[in-house]
């Protein structure tokens, strides 16, 4: 299967900047996997699709603002670094600019000293493993200083960094968010418990790995990025149970369907667990433990559009992208959400 079958044409303008203002109200289309239907809806009408008994499955993750900008202390020259995980304490694996000013041994300083760092080494991925110095809480500093690391396609500013976050974030941890979960508001949430509906957490840090292009032609000899995962005894339960019980698993996002798929059984069930994922989903698999999915429209050719293709159907996948661009849906992080059942 070649990465050119996950293409599709999308006007620039489509791609949304900023997030609407309400964020139920984005638009949601809706995918019948198995009548290959589609109808056209705003977010909060997922509530009508949901059942009693089913199980929302979200990921909790919080994203840290992790881009900073510095000098180099010796010579004054800018640079930026992107924090994309905390390797033990204070030694960080970072992606750096320019590259080849910040070699083993260079300091450097943020925030007029607030935050220092120090290179210890080159990695084989061309990032840097940097300790920071630093007086008080981390991520505090952080939040003082850093900046939301928004996908290389937004270039507007964005006014309110909590809208790059979901209402239910909890863990710090990520340099990217999982998107699909933007869409709930508090009150939506309250409505889907009220339902009858149970919700799940899972927590997966997600890398900036999830904007990576498929590089290779052929998508089975494509290397997917690592991130690290956890779920708690409590949760597990609740997704066990709606099984036992004829519910559905709902996953809100890709990154909460890998962390699933990557530790089912092969019955579907699930336990407490913590570890690192590396799960590439593209046609062919068979899933173990999600039965629907509600995600937003990703970018062509991703690792992303092929895992919802693996849910759908490829076809029907890609016709619904056409659709969606026909109807001038808005794309990506800040845009409108699918959902497949």
């Amino acid at each position: 299967m070649k990465v050119s079958d996950f293409n599709y044409n999308l006007p620039e303008e489509l791609i949304a900047q900023t997030p609407i203002q309400k964020r139920d109200e984005s638009r949601l289309m809706i995918l019948d996997k198995t009548n290959k239907t589609i109808q056209h809806k705003v977010f909060k009408d997922i509530l009508d699709y949901l059942k009693p008994g089913d199980c929302l499955v979200r990921n909790n993750t919080k994203v840290i603002p992790a881009r900073l900008y510095g000098v180099k202390e010796d010579t004054g020259v800018n640079v930026e670094f992107l924090l994309l995980n905390r390797i033990d304490g204070d030694i960080w694996e970072v992606m750096v600019h320019p590259g080849r000013r910040l070699k083993k041994g260079v300091k450097v300083s943020f925030g007029n000293g607030l935050l220092k760092a120090e290179i210890l080494e080159q990695m084989e991925n061309g990032n840097r493993k940097v300790m920071f110095e630093y007086k008080g809480i981390f991520n505090e500093i952080l939040d003082q200083i850093g900046l939301m690391p928004l996908p290389p396609y937004i270039k507007e500013r964005l006014e309110d960094k909590d809208r790059y976050q979901t209402v239910y974030a909890k863990y710090e941890g990520s340099a990217a968010a999982p998107t699909a979960g933007l869409h709930f508001t508090d009150e939506l949430l309250e409505k889907i418990k009220e339902k009858g509906v149970e919700i799940a957490n899972v927590t997966l840090h997600v890398g900036i790995g999830t904007f990576r292009p498929v590089k290779v032609e052929n998508i089975e000899d494509h290397s997917m990025h690592s991130e690290h995962y956890y779920i708690k005894q409590e949760d597990a339960d609740k997704i066990n149970n709606a099984k036992r019980n004829g519910g559905r698993i709902i996953s809100v996002g890709t990154t909460s369907c890998r962390v699933l798929e990557s530790i089912a059984d092969n019955d579907g069930f699930v336990k407490e667990i913590e570890g690192d994922t590396s799960i590439f989903i593209y046609p062919g698999y068979t899933f173990k433990c999600i039965d629907c999915l509600i995600t937003n429209f990703h970018l062509p050719e991703s690792t992303l559009i092929m895992l919802v293709s693996t849910l759908a159907g490829k076809d029907f996948v890609m016709s619904a992208y056409e659709e969606a661009v026909k109807e001038k849906y808005r794309f990506f992080s800040f845009g409108d959400a699918m959902f497949i059942y």
